[in-house]
């Protein structure tokens, strides 16, 4: 009886833990087509078939200085927040492989006019960054600007804060990253030599924001950084058996849920055990990371525009 209250506890307290947002009801039809779903795959005789079709999913790293670790680790208060890294992760139909697309924040785009949650809507702004879409819409206005700027319909959302990214990594046990050069960064507060590191979640989360320290100081320098996270996060989570070790599955479930956003398709326990486990066949050898093709602005040398026809061309392929 005790083991069963833990767990019905358990439970409870994940699933409350996350956060949604309903994109769909507030954005309606007027949005990019869905991609044709593929035929489900088996698992039980009892269990309902796991989804097996073409997915896009929008992967944000928020800013956001709320809440006290939030601010620690994000260094102080800052007002408001914005999509300090944005990923469109698309998985290919059998979901046994899987892209990532990573747009630079500093990217000036169109942002389209945006719902938003008190009534009203955004002003159409031209020349804008990209990351102010969240930054005056929230999730629903960053979903729109990417659906307009790429074609492709986001069947999915997730957000993660700095808090939630470093104690999953914690969780996990830390992550083993290699750099190619030395990193002195005294912004992030990061200092390592070229070579392989094993980082804990505040070393890895000053990995993922480092800019000053890599490269120009630009923020694409920071994004080969932040996807050589993504596959060293892919390759641990895949050695580490948590299936076996309910105490650190609980530690990893608890760190993610208590930090995460997501749209009201992923809102429960439920869908994002179904989501991990119809990824299961997709190892990190076959992720392939890119970056949007982009070339610096005509009008701001601190920013880039699309490179064009390279990036039509790249979200044409997700298509």
């Amino acid at each position: 009886m005790l083991g069963s209250a833990t767990a019905a506890w358990a439970y409870w307290h994940l699933n409350h833990n996350i956060r949604s947002v309903d994109i769909d009801g507030a954005l309606g039809d007027d949005r990019p087509a869905r991609a044709v779903a593929g035929p489900a795959a088996s698992t039980s005789a009892s269990a309902a078939p796991l989804p097996t079709g073409a997915l896009n999913i929008l992967v944000l790293g928020s800013d956001s200085r709320s809440g006290k670790d939030n601010r620690k680790l994000g260094g102080g208060d800052s007002s408001g927040a914005r999509s300090d890294t944005a990923m469109v992760v698309h998985v290919d139909t059998g979901r046994t492989r899987a892209t990532v697309v990573s747009i630079p924040r500093d990217t000036l785009v169109t942002r389209p006019s945006c719902p938003l949650p008190s009534g009203g809507s955004t002003a159409v702004a031209h020349q804008a960054m990209f990351n102010s879409a969240y930054a005056v819409g929230g999730p629903v206005c960053a979903v729109k600007t990417v659906e307009a700027m790429t074609g492709v319909r986001m069947d999915h959302y997730l957000e993660i804060d700095f808090a939630g990214f470093a104690k999953l990594v914690d969780a996990l046990g830390g992550v083993t990253v290699t750099t190619a050069q030395d990193i002195d960064d005294d912004r992030s507060h990061l200092h390592l030599k070229a070579g392989t590191h094993h980082l804990d979640g505040t070393r890895a989360l000053a990995l993922a924001r480092t800019r000053h320290g890599i490269g120009d100081g630009s923020d694409l320098g920071r994004i080969g950084l932040q996807q050589k996270l993504v596959k060293a996060l892919l390759t641990q989570m895949a050695a580490t058996d948590l299936l076996t070790d309910p105490a650190k599955l609980y530690r990893v479930a608890d760190a993610v849920t208590a930090s995460l956003t997501t749209d009201t398709g992923l809102d429960s326990l439920g869908e994002l055990t179904r989501l991990g486990e119809s990824l299961r066949g997709l190892p990190a050898g076959r992720v392939r990371t890119v970056m949007m093709p982009v070339v610096t602005a005509p009008s701001d040398p601190n920013r880039v525009v699309a490179r064009q026809p390279a990036a039509n061309k790249l979200w044409a392929s997700l298509r």
